[in-house]
This record gives C-alpha cells, structure tokens and sequence, in this order.
C-alpha cells in the first residue's frame, strides 16, 4: 500500500496595518516586499501557492490589508512562515507603519459559489466538491494554530530585540 500523500490545506491571513503619518502605499510596498519566496512551489505536492494580495481601505488610506492566500500541506505551512519570519526581520516595517498590527488566520471550511440568480438549495460544506470532513478540520486547526501562534511570537521577539537596539 502506497504511503497516502500529505493533505493540502487552505488559510487565509487577515494582516492590517496602518501607516505612519506622511507615508504612502508605495513606501509601506518597498519595505514590505518579499524579494524571497514561500518556498512551497515544487515541494511535495501539486497545488501548492502561496499568493498575498493587498488592498487599501477605502475609507482610511492609511490602512493597508494584506490577505495571504496559502495552499499548502503543514510541513509546508511551517516552512513558509519560517522563510516570512526570517524576511521580516531582515526588512523590518516600523518605519512606515504603526506598531500595532491586526492578524486573523483561519483554515477554509467551505467553498460556496452564490453567483447564480434565483434560489439555491442548501448544501453541506464543501470545497472543490468534496465534502467537508469536520473532525479532520477541527485536527488541522488545532495544528495550523500551534504553527501561527509559534511564528508570531518569533516574529514578535525579533521585532521587539531590533526596537531594543534601537
């Protein structure tokens, strides 16, 4: 019996910032750019992304919203946010954004498309058709979090010793 493959998970990244006065959307993009990838491309398994896009608030210009879309299996998880660690604090942010900083990570439950007109029966979760195994999740939740808690408080202790130095 073959090994089975390792499971691909997607997250989501809520990340809001906000910018210091007199500083723009390209100064907050110049410090913030990853010149360093994820690293899940080609490891592991087909389907692996890992893809940040970023909005502007539209009624306060001064926040910026980076949702971080990741497909990944928890190894790779892991070693993603090791590599955005190690990044961010090689190209620390403070002086273009305030200190506090808003983040919400989450695992997707259900993929739903409500883009037809007129009514939609109900249907159980899902995502990409297949049923949503909610033991399975809740196991994978608990593991994600473990990950996300583990590398915010790294990245918290690498900002916190660079701000002591300075």
């Amino acid at each position: 019996m073959a090994a089975e493959k390792p499971r691909l998970m997607n997250t989501v990244s809520i990340l809001t910032r906000r910018l210091k006065e007199g500083k723009t959307y390209e100064d907050f993009r110049r410090a913030w750019f990853h010149t360093t990838g994820f690293g899940v491309e080609g490891k592991e398994r087909e389907g692996s992304s890992a893809r940040l896009l970023t909005f502007i608030n539209v009624f306060d210009p001064r926040e910026v919203i980076v949702l971080g879309f990741t497909t990944t299996t928890l190894e790779q998880l892991k070693d993603a946010l090791d590599i955005d660690v190690k990044v961010r604090g090689e190209n620390p942010l403070d002086d273009v954004i305030e200190p506090a900083i808003g983040r919400s990570f989450a695992i997707q439950v259900a993929d739903d498309d409500f883009t037809a007109a007129g009514n939609i029966p109900y249907q159980p979760a899902t995502i990409g058709g297949k049923k949503t195994d909610m033991e399975e999740l809740e196991t994978d939740r608990l593991a994600i979090q473990v990950l996300y808690a583990a590398a915010s408080n790294k990245r918290d202790t690498v900002n916190e010793a660079r701000r002591q130095k300075r």
